[in-house]
């Protein structure tokens, strides 16, 4: 593993601390209990990716929460870069994680193939 890797996983390990703590401080209360599944940066480190659990919410509510993210981005990015320091953070783009989904489809695959035999 290479330093910019581990440079690129100690990014996305701080900042799946941190947002959390950032949505937190808002004033929305829609944004302030959202679970953060998981953030990914791309190479470079200029864009994050958050994933959300969407669990609890319809279509129509993602949609209002995204948008709601995408006007509170800069405070967010504002929060990481005082916690930590940082002269620059990456650009969020936030996304409803469709993997707990897949992974349960794939598992009742699964259990019908096993069935089958």
């Amino acid at each position: 593993m290479n330093p910019s890797e581990i440079k690129k996983l100690r990014t996305e390990s701080i900042l799946k601390e941190l947002i959390p703590e950032a949505l937190a401080n808002l004033d929305d209360e829609s944004l302030k209990n959202l679970c953060v599944t998981d953030v990914e940066c791309k190479k470079g480190r200029y864009d994050a990716f958050v994933y959300l659990d969407k669990m609890f919410f319809n279509a129509h509510e993602q949609e209002q929460i995204l948008m709601s993210l995408k006007r509170a981005a800069r405070a967010l990015q504002n929060y990481c870069m005082s916690e930590q320091g940082w002269y620059r953070c990456p650009n969020f783009h936030f996304k409803f994680d469709d993997r707990l989904e897949y992974q349960n489809h794939m598992e009742s695959l699964f259990e019908k193939i096993k069935e089958k035999r």
